[in-house]
């Protein structure tokens, strides 16, 4: 059993603002009655550790806090190309292995990563210029973060680990 609960935003699009459900196979639809869906709210997938697999639609360009914290089996993830903000603490905990991000990507908020003990390795798309602090702190596992062109890195962004980017 699986059941998404929307809200209509500001842009005139739906949000995903709760989930229920058990199923290792989660899909989050493009539209719901004709209109888009664009967001995943906070904590929406938070505490799941049953879910696998999460497919996302083209539509999303945001994703909120803590929206896979927990997700421990989670391991890989297919972001949308639409996709242009995380809010923070957007994976913190899950257990991605591997992730490459979209071009529309901007930055990479504090603490997005913190904790993924699994995550190995990060492709950035193009448009990425910023990597904040502690967005990958606890990532003990990190060994690669691939970038194709300048990114700012602040210091503190692996919590002293050393990385080849």
């Amino acid at each position: 059993m699986q059941e998404l609960q929307y809200k209509l935003i500001d842009d005139g699009s739906f949000c995903v603002s709760s989930y229920t459900g058990d199923e290792a196979l989660v899909t989050v639809p493009e539209t719901v009655d004709g209109v888009p869906v664009t967001v995943i709210a906070d904590g929406v997938f938070r505490g799941h550790p049953e879910i696998t697999e999460i497919r996302l639609p083209e539509t999303l360009t945001d994703l909120g806090e803590f929206v896979f914290d927990g997700c421990e089996n989670l391991r890989s993830l297919k972001l949308p190309k639409s996709l242009g903000r995380f809010w923070g603490y957007t994976f913190v905990r899950c257990g991605l292995e591997s992730l490459e991000l979209p071009d529309q990507l901007r930055s990479i908020p504090p603490f997005c990563f913190k904790d993924c003990k699994q995550l190995k390795r990060v492709v950035c798309g193009a448009g990425l210029k910023k990597i904040n602090a502690w967005a990958f702190g606890g990532c003990s596992q990190l060994e690669e973060l691939i970038c194709g062109h300048p990114v700012n890195i602040h210091p503190q962004a692996f919590e002293s680990k050393e990385l080849n980017t």
